[in-house]
């Protein structure tokens, strides 16, 4: 199992340090859980890097469940602050990772959308987050905030990446 690098991403996740999560991923990388249910390469390490520019007084903890050099099952507990609302967020994850060339190629994260849904959007979510449309409004209104942020910044660093 990659046990340095799982150290390495949660060390990075406690941190909210968004570039060293991005960092983590091979460049072929998929991510999946029920708000963002298919990133694919560098989308991923922007859906990090989304994060943690939102989140503040990130607490973690992390147990590995079972794993080899290809895969890794991981149960993490996460609590952090919405940087414009102060609002705070609990989540309880069970994460499936693959590997390939020490970087994660593969990520699989399961969590109640409702659960997460009441402390994430308040009471829009404890009221309608259980609705499936509730569910797909969130996800397109998650993937634009994705799209615009990969753009601004992309838009920042200039041609070819340069600033």
């Amino acid at each position: 199992m990659s046990e340095a690098l799982l150290h390495r991403w949660f060390d990075a996740l406690a941190r909210l340090d968004g570039e060293s999560l991005a960092a983590c991923y091979h460049p072929s990388a998929s991510f999946s859980d029920p708000l963002f249910p298919d990133l694919r390469g560098a989308r991923v390490g922007w859906r990090w890097r989304m994060l943690t520019r939102g989140a503040t007084g990130m607490k973690l903890s992390y147990d590995i469940l079972h794993g080899d050099e290809r895969k890794a099952v991981v149960r993490w507990r996460a609590c952090w602050r919405l940087a414009g609302s102060g609002r705070e967020v609990r989540n309880e994850v069970l994460s499936t990772f693959a590997f390939w060339d020490d970087r994660i190629v593969r990520q699989v994260d399961e969590f109640g959308f409702w659960r997460w849904s009441r402390s994430s959007l308040g009471l829009p979510g404890l009221l309608l987050g259980w609705i499936p449309a509730r569910r797909r409004a969130a996800t397109r209104r998650a993937l634009a905030q994705l799209d615009r942020l990969a753009a601004t910044q992309a838009a920042a660093d200039g041609p070819c990446g340069l600033r």
